[in-house]
């Protein structure tokens, strides 16, 4: 999947009910790889590559980011990459004039993982806290 289409909205598609979300399965995986999503996050900020680490949560191919958790791999729901507000401006998935917004927005990053969440219906941006 390619970031351009991580922007299209809503495909028509009936909704799933509530019980089959995906995100149950995702708030799981979140806690279970809390405290190494956490130790990438610190990486990126002390090494200098962003005060705003993002990850991107998905269940299939996606070329964003640097893939650190993968879901084949360790027999999870979901694969995880990383990725700053940097890489998302050049991209245009946050467009430039919303960058302003976009850190207002953003949480501490030293309690709260940033998250683009992506779906078949969409994406968006949730903050978690680390467990």
């Amino acid at each position: 999947m390619e970031p351009e289409e991580l922007l299209n909205e809503g495909r028509g598609e009936a909704s799933k009910p509530a019980g089959d979300s995906p995100l149950v399965s995702l708030r799981r995986d979140l806690k279970m790889f809390s405290e190494s999503i956490h130790e990438v996050a610190v990486e990126i900020m002390v090494e200098g590559l962003s005060k705003y680490p993002i990850f991107v949560a998905h269940q299939h191919e996606l070329k964003l980011g640097e893939l650190i958790l993968d879901r084949l791999e360790l027999g999870s729901d979901w694969s995880i990459h990383a990725s700053t507000l940097e890489e998302f401006l050049e991209v245009g998935i946050v467009k430039a004039e919303l960058k302003k917004r976009f850190i207002e927005n953003y949480k501490n990053p030293k309690d709260f993982m940033c998250v683009f969440v992506v779906v078949p219906e969409g994406a968006n941006f949730v903050f978690v806290p680390y467990e």
